[in-house]
């Protein structure tokens, strides 16, 4: 039997790796967080002494949780878009002649073209071309042939390479916009607020110990009523090429506010105030 410490400290060392795994293929940090705590509780359920490669397993695990999670209905769901920074790929990934797309462009495709794809496509694509996992490899964590596996990835890579890049308001557009919202929320102008937001809109939070998802342009101009102060201390910034709003107090990052922008209004809104996940980010980087 082995010891439950020994193993909490292995699986805290492979915490980051599953995680990126998870996010990748899920393309929501609170999905991932949860995949991956879901793999904690497998493993404490798992007689971890008979495992020949732990590290495997894991992988393996995660990624399982994360396919059945892509092949539920609630994924149709609003899914979330702040995407957080990318781990290194694995060392031993694709060299950048086999590999389709580069890093930076799979962070945008997973907000926009992994979307569209089948979860064998994106479980493929991302492990193989991402993480570096060989196709055996993959084909087991799908139950599927190693040909299956190969045939999932090179659709999955055709569709992100072939994916016609966003067209996004001109920065000097959404700057105004967030400017805007800055000001509606601070002053508590309600009207503004729905004027700037779209009547489908959908806000998502995430403060690490739950996630609230508002909809309707009026429920979320009556939350952002409270925020003036949090307002009065944001800035606006860009995050993974959209815009945004960082909040800073006292020299510590409070919040994180990316926006999606649909015909000249705010259709979607992220928050990130988990103080954890808000610790591993770069506050200079981010205001730039």
């Amino acid at each position: 039997m082995v010891d439950r410490r020994f193993l909490a400290r292995r699986f805290e060392v492979q915490r980051p790796r599953l995680i990126a795994i998870a996010t990748h293929l899920l393309g929501s940090a609170a999905d991932a967080e949860d995949a991956v705590q879901e793999a904690w509780f497998r493993l404490e359920r798992t007689d971890a002494g008979a495992l020949d490669n732990l590290d495997a397993w894991l992988t393996t695990v995660v990624s399982r949780i994360a396919l059945d999670l892509l092949r539920t209905p609630r994924r149709a769901r609003e899914r979330s878009w702040l995407v957080e920074p990318w781990s290194e790929p694995a060392a031993n990934a694709p060299d950048p002649e086999t590999r389709a797309v580069d890093n930076d462009r799979v962070a945008v495709a997973l907000m926009v073209v992994l979307e569209t794809l089948s979860p064998a496509e994106r479980l493929a694509f991302v492990l193989h071309d991402v993480f570096g996992l060989r196709f055996d490899e993959i084909a087991e964590i799908m139950g599927r042939s190693e040909a299956s596996a190969r045939q999932s990835a090179s659709r999955g890579r055709r569709l992100v390479r072939d994916a016609p890049p966003p067209r996004p308001m001109a920065w000097s557009a959404e700057h105004s916009l967030v400017r805007a919202w800055l000001s509606a929320v601070e002053h508590g102008n309600f009207d503004a607020l729905l004027a700037l937001l779209d009547e489908g809109a959908v806000l998502r939070a995430d403060d690490g110990a739950r996630t609230e998802i508002l909809r309707g342009a009026r429920e979320i101009a009556q939350q952002a009523m409270f925020a003036a102060r949090l307002a009065a201390h944001s800035t606006p910034i860009r995050i993974d090429g959209r815009p945004g709003v960082a909040a800073v107090m006292a020299g510590r990052l409070v919040s994180i506010m990316a926006f999606e922008l649909r015909a000249g209004r705010i259709s979607g809104i992220e928050v990130l105030s988990d103080p954890a996940r808000l610790e591993r980010l770069d506050l200079a980087a981010i205001l730039g």
